[in-house]
């Protein structure tokens, strides 16, 4: 089942947004470089509405109508890019995903260098709103530093920080466990600002060798293995977003699970201790 077009249309950057396209701001970009056509047309500017009549392609490529909106579960490995294109020729995390995945879209990144959980959608307007620090989701991390950190040394990050003229909010910090000359600790944060995990570690002496997302928000890790993905149920999605029934997704024909690396290939972080 697609969702359907108001009868006057939306702007045509909310639609390729709806459809998993880029957020709306890169498509004003994407018009901008022409990129868009619409109707056998190059789009000159984004301020223009489009209907489920219209023929719309990105390079080259036909854009059906907005399907229901969705989301999974991804446990992203070291070694691969969050982004769709890399400048540098690396890999990204989309040449991983299983083939019958649909258009797909971050929500958040992770840094090449780390690891966990990244949720993915194929719909834009729900990525802008899960990004924003205003929805208030937490996003929690296992990390591990070298050195010994102490709760004083710590206090600093949880009044929050200022790294290269930039100001972290203050952070969750908890020390789980001393491991030789390394630690493990758990943080959680609201913001997600380009390695901010990484920056505010070293602006007290801490370099993180690991850094695993072990939730965002009510989605958790859990036991996912490196390179799965897994389909939210639209009952869980609906509950978790506040959306009315009649705006829940249907259930996809084929369950979105996949396994692309094999089982038992990092070693999970060792367990919290109880207190």
């Amino acid at each position: 089942m697609t969702n359907k077009l108001p009868p006057e249309g939306d702007r045509i950057a909310k639609f390729l947004s709806r459809a998993g396209v880029a957020s709306r701001r890169d498509v004003e970009r994407m018009i901008d470089a022409g990129r868009v056509h619409l109707n056998g047309q190059l789009l000159t500017t984004p301020a223009i509405k489009v209907t489920d009549t219209d023929e719309i392609t990105v390079d080259g490529k036909p854009v059906g109508t907005a399907d229901a909106m969705r989301m999974w579960l991804y446990h992203k490995p070291t070694g691969l890019v969050s982004s769709n294109n890399d400048e540098k020729g690396r890999t990204t995390i989309f040449d991983k995903l299983p083939e019958t995945m649909p258009r797909v879209m971050t929500i958040g990144r992770l840094d090449i260098n780390s690891e966990g959980l990244l949720l993915l959608t194929n719909d834009g307007e729900l990525k802008r709103k899960l990004e924003l620090p205003s929805t208030g989701w937490v996003r929690k991390y296992r990390i591990r530093v070298n050195g010994r950190p102490t709760d004083t040394m710590l206090e600093p990050l949880r009044k929050g920080v200022t790294v290269d003229g930039e100001r972290f909010q203050g952070m969750a910090v908890a020390i789980d466990r001393q491991q030789g000359a390394n630690a493990w600790l758990t943080i959680g944060l609201r913001e997600g600002k380009n390695r901010e995990v990484r920056r505010a570690m070293e602006s007290v002496g801490l370099v993180v060798n690991r850094l695993i997302r072990i939730s965002y928000g009510p989605f958790q890790l859990k036991s996912l293995n490196p390179g799965e993905v897994e389909e939210i149920k639209p009952k869980v999605l609906r509950d978790q977003l506040g959306m009315a029934p009649e705006e829940a997704p249907e259930p996809a024909k084929k369950p979105a699970k996949a396994r692309n690396f094999k089982k038992g290939g990092k070693a999970k972080p060792p367990a919290r201790r109880q207190r």
